[in-house]
């Protein structure tokens, strides 16, 4: 039988960098972007296992916290991608089937926010598809 790691922060960080791999992919994150993220991370993310954070919250928001800092620095979309890309593979148990569903689902979702999504955008998530797929 196949045990399961425990989500610690460092899941939910990865999470924030995909997300912001999404919607910086095409070198600019919108408005909608975000709120589709903000969206998210609030019906699909937090009700995953309410575990804390260091600070009291619910580790879910690290995803929000570490997209918005990506943003800031103008992080590379394509970096951010392999890092979540190397922590998938190392961390391979937390990824479930539902858990994995629920990326694709939010993924394709920030992607799609702006005026549908761009060819940028549609290779990215063809990406994580394949990733998750394996």
């Amino acid at each position: 039988m196949e045990t399961q790691e425990k989500k610690d922060i460092y899941f939910y960080q990865n999470l924030g960098r995909l997300f912001y791999a999404v919607a910086f992919i095409d070198n600019v994150v919108r408005d909608e972007e975000v709120e589709t993220l903000k969206k998210f991370v609030s019906s699909t993310w937090v009700s995953l296992d309410n575990e804390p954070d260091e600070y009291g919250s619910d580790s879910a928001f690290q995803i929000e916290v570490v997209f918005n800092w990506l943003e800031s620095e103008v992080f590379d979309a394509q970096e951010s991608y392999d890092s979540f890309k190397e922590y998938y593979v190392k961390h391979k148990s937390l990824f479930t089937e539902m858990i994995n569903r629920r990326i694709l689902k939010t993924a394709s979702a920030i992607a799609g926010a702006f005026a549908g999504t761009n060819k940028s955008e549609l290779i990215l998530l063809t990406q994580l598809h394949l990733l998750i797929k394996d």
